[in-house]
C-alpha cells in the first residue's frame, strides 16, 4: 500500500516535509523547519511525528530554510540515508545547514542571556554544527531530468521550478505491490519573466498525485516592472529622509534577487548611488554558489553579466559583510544606506539585530519583500503592531514599514493555474499544501472549476491513501 502522510506545510507556509510510506519504504519530500510562535515551533521542529530511523530517503525540492533546514534534526535522531537533489540546491544547502546549526547556538546563547537576568531557565538549540555537519555527506547532487535511482523500486527526477536557484518539481516512481504509481511534487513554483533564473518547467506525465503548493492561490501579485520601480520610489525617499533601509530577505535567493535590481537600478541612473550591505556570511556565499552555476541562468542575465566585468551580483557600492563586528558597526553609521540581512520572515540572525536598534527611528524604512507567516515578527511587522517582541523584549515600531509583494519568487494564482493546466486531465488526485487555508480554498476552487478531480486540502498528519 502506499500512501503520504503530511507532517508540515499543511494549511500553512512552514515545515515542508511529506511522509511517503511504500510497503515499509519510507521517504520523505523535504525536511524544512516550521516557522511560527517560539515555543511551538522549537517543540514542531525538534521531535518529528514519526520514527526517524526508518526513513531511508530524502527528496529536496530546494534550499529554503521550511523546506531543508530541518535536515541536522534528522541526522541527531540518527537518519543515515541519502538526501537527493540538484547540484545547486546541494551546494547551497551545505551552506544553508551549516549556518542554520551557527544561527540556533548563537541565538540561544542570546536569549539565555536574557533568561538568566530574570531568573528563568536556559533553553537548548535545536540542533548543532555538528549535526548539520552529519547530514551534508548525504547530499547527493543531480543534474535536471536526470533519472535517480533513490531506493530499490524508487526511482525520481527532478525539473527547474524556477523559484531560486537549484529549486525542483520533483516526479517520482515508486514499484508498490499493486504496481507504478507516481507523485509530482511541485516544490515551491517560481513565476515567469523574472531576472536571474529560468522559467519554470512543465511537468509532462501521468501522475496519481499531484502534491502543489499554493502559497499565492487567492492573490495576483504585481507586475515585475511596477515592483522594481515600487523598490526604486522607496530608495529615493530614504535618501531624502537620510535614514536607513533595512531589508528582511531570504538568504538563498531573494537577497541576491534584491541585489541584482539594486545593482541594475544604479545602473540605469534610476536610484542615487548609495552603500548597500548584505550582512549575511551566508547570502555572501550563496551569491558565490549564484556565481559558480550561472550556466542556469535565463538569458536575460547573462546578457547583462555579458556588460558587468564583476558580474551582476557585485558592484561598487556593494559591501558583504562578513564578521559580526562588521555588522555591528553598521549600527552606528548614518543614512542613508540599504541593508539587506537574513533571516526573511524575522525570526533568526543578524537582522533581529538590525531591527532592534533601528526600529524606533521614524526615518528609517523597513522594507517587507516575502511572505510572512503568521506569528512570525515578519507577520507582526507587516500588520504594523504598535509594539513588537525582539529577543524576548518589547519595542515601539516607530520606523515605516512598506511591503512590496511584486518582488515575490513565488508564483500567483494566476502562475499557479497555468503550469497546473499542463497536467489537466492527467491528474488523479491533486493534495493543495504549503497555504494558509484561505489561499488553498481559493487555489482548490480555481482547479475545480478548471476540470481537476479531487482537489483535497489535508489537514496537519493526515495520512492520503494512493489506490
Amino acid at each position: 500500500m502506499l500512501q503520504v502522510t503530511f507532517h508540515g506545510a499543511a494549511e500553512t507556509v512552514t515545515g515542508s516535509q511529506h511522509l511517503l510510506d511504500m510497503d515499509g519504504t519510507q521517504l520523505l519530500l523535504d525536511c524544512g523547519l516550521f516557522q511560527g510562535r517560539r515555543s511551538e515551533s522549537f517543540a514542531r521542529n525538534r521531535l518529528p511525528p514519526y520514527a526517524v530511523q526508518q526513513v531511508q530517503a530524502v527528496l529536496l525540492s530546494h534550499a529554503h530554510t521550511d523546506h531543508s533546514a530541518n535536515l541536522p534534526t534528522l541526522a541527531r535522531l540518527g537518519f543515515s540515508g541519502k538526501v537527493h537533489c540538484t547540484h545547486a540546491t546541494r551546494d547551497l544547502a551545505a551552506l544553508m545547514l551549516r549556518d542554520s546549526a551557527k544561527i540556533q547556538v548563537s541565538d540561544t546563547e542570546f536569549v539565555n542571556k536574557i533568561r538568566r537576568r530574570r531568573h528563568e531557565p536556559p533553553v537548548e538549540p535545536l540542533y548543532l554544527p555538528e549535526h548539520a555537519e552529519a547530514v551534508l555527506g548525504s547530499l547527493q547532487g543531480h543534474a535536471y531530468e536526470e533519472k535517480i535511482a533513490v531506493l530499490p523500486g524508487v526511482a525520481a527526477t527532478c525539473y527547474d521550478a524556477g523559484h531560486i536557484l537549484g529549486s525542483a518539481s520533483i516526479v517520482c516512481q515508486l514499484g508498490t505491490a499493486r504496481g507504478l504509481r507516481t507523485i509530482g511534487f511541485s516544490g515551491d513554483l517560481g513565476r515567469n519573466d523574472m531576472p536571474i533564473l529560468r522559467d519554470p518547467v512543465e511537468l509532462d506525465t501521468e501522475l496519481d498525485l499531484l502534491i502543489m503548493e499554493g502559497t499565492y492561490g487567492n492573490r495576483q501579485h504585481e507586475k515585475p516592472a511596477d515592483a522594481v520601480e515600487a523598490l526604486a520610489a522607496v530608495v529615493r525617499r530614504v535618501c531624502e529622509s537620510g535614514g536607513k533601509l533595512i531589508i528582511p530577505a531570504f538568504a538563498v535567493g531573494r537577497a541576491q534577487e534584491l541585489t541584482y535590481w539594486l545593482h541594475r537600478l544604479m545602473e540605469a541612473g534610476r536610484v542615487p548611488r548609495i552603500p548597500v550591505f548584505v550582512d549575511s556570511p551566508l547570502a555572501s556565499g550563496v551569491s558565490k554558489v549564484f556565481g559558480e552555476h550561472s550556466a542556469i541562468f535565463d538569458e536575460e542575465t547573462l546578457a547583462f553579466i555579458g556588460t558587468q566585468p564583476q558580474g551582476a551580483l557585485r558592484f561598487k557600492e556593494l559591501t558583504y559583510v562578513g564578521s559580526a563586528d562588521e555588522s555591528r558597526a553598521l549600527n552606528e553609521r548614518s543614512g542613508p544606506y540599504i541593508v539587506i540581512s537574513a533571516s526573511g520572515m524575522c525570526e533568526a540572525g543578524r537582522i533581529l539585530h538590525h531591527l532592534r536598534n533601528n526600529i524606533g527611528d521614524p526615518r528609517n524604512l523597513i522594507l517587507i519583500v516575502s511572505w510572512q507567516a503568521e506569528h512570525t515578527l515578519g507577520r507582526r511587522l507587516v500588520e504594523r503592531q504598535p509594539m513588537v517582541r525582539i529577543f524576548g523584549e518589547e519595542f515601539a515600531l516607530r520606523a515605516q514599514v512598506q511591503v512590496i509583494n511584486g518582488l515575490s519568487a513565488h508564483a500567483d494564482q494566476a502562475g499557479l493555474l497555468r503550469w497546473a493546466g499542463a497536467l489537466r486531465g492527467r491528474v488523479k488526485q491533486v493534495a493543495l499544501v504549503h497555504g494558509e487555508p484561505d489561499a488553498l480554498q481559493a487555489l482548490r476552487a480555481q482547479m475545480l472549476a478548471a476540470g481537476f478531480p479531487n482537489v483535497h486540502i489535508p489537514k496537519m498528519h493526515e495520512t492520503l491513501q494512493i489506490p
